[in-house]
């Protein structure tokens, strides 16, 4: 009998992945996988925590659809990936959950200035919030080593194994259509997070009102009068005029390699640059 480990036929023999019909992959066909400034970031800190030197290894499998199924909760990210086997492979990548103290401090800053919420529901993420999560003491990507766990059944020693590749890309995709998946691996989901920052106003709103009727009355009386120097505008949130095309499913239709969302976004981009148009 030989000396070989049982899975090594089908693992290291060169052997093409079994085909996964709807399976979960990345829009970009071709090029760099990130487009926003916080999926490249996420990308490149993955790099610095030495990861991103071995993620081209899952490239091919996350543009092929080998992702079975991918959920993102508190914590973790876990995701079933199809390899060479009949059985897929389970996949969990882990993120340091905030704890209640911390989520608190971050729920009261971003409270403070409705911008953060009003940016991340238009599908950004504002470069501020870097900083001001540092403030906190706080990082929103993976800080250090033992802030990120890996964890592959598939029996490559290598780590991260093209299956655990694959997913970090789709979760960087995801991150560029949903700027939520970052802080839901932190330990808040959309819908909580919002319902938070709301609470938060309305408490603050609540404070500031305690000093009763007469208080009110001063402010409306200077309702109408603009304030010394004049006020900032508020800062509408900087989206990329190509997001919407992240927001719906991909079509089937293509030219070539390229898919019609390859083909429509220099359009996009064009349209928003009224010189470029011009």
């Amino acid at each position: 009998m030989s000396d070989r480990p049982f899975w090594a036929a089908d693992d290291y023999a060169g052997g093409r992945p079994i085909r996964v019909d709807g399976g979960i992959r990345i829009h970009a066909t071709k090029g760099a996988v990130a487009r926003t400034w916080w999926s490249a970031r996420f990308l490149t800190v993955l790099e610095q925590l030495g990861v991103g030197g071995r993620l081209s290894r899952g490239r091919t499998y996350a543009r092929s659809g080998q992702i079975v199924s991918l959920d993102i909760d508190a914590g973790a990210a876990v995701a079933l990936v199809q390899g060479t086997r009949p059985q897929p492979y389970r996949v969990r990548i882990g993120l340091g959950v905030w704890d209640k103290p911390q989520w608190r401090r971050v729920e009261q800053a971003l409270a403070a200035d409705a911008w953060y919420a009003a940016a991340l529901l238009a599908g950004t993420v504002p470069p501020e919030i870097e900083e001001l999560l540092d403030g906190l003491g706080l990082s929103l990507f993976p800080a250090a080593g033992d802030d990120l766990a890996q964890d592959c059944s598939c029996p490559d020693a290598t780590v991260p194994c093209k299956h655990l590749a694959a997913v970090f890309y789709v979760l960087a995709e995801r991150c560029d259509t949903d700027p939520f998946t970052l802080l839901a691996l932190r330990g808040r989901d959309r819908t909580t997070l919002l319902e938070r920052l709301r609470t938060e106003r309305d408490r603050a709103a609540g404070a500031d009102s305690a000093s009763g009727p007469a208080a009110l009355a001063d402010l409306l009386d200077d309702f109408w009068t603009a304030p010394p120097g004049g006020a900032a505008a508020p800062r509408p949130p900087e989206t990329a005029p190509d997001a919407v095309l992240d927001q719906v499913p991909e079509p089937g239709l293509r030219s070539g390699r390229d898919t019609l969302t390859d083909l429509l976004r220099p359009v996009y981009r064009a349209l928003a640059d009224p010189a470029r148009v011009g």
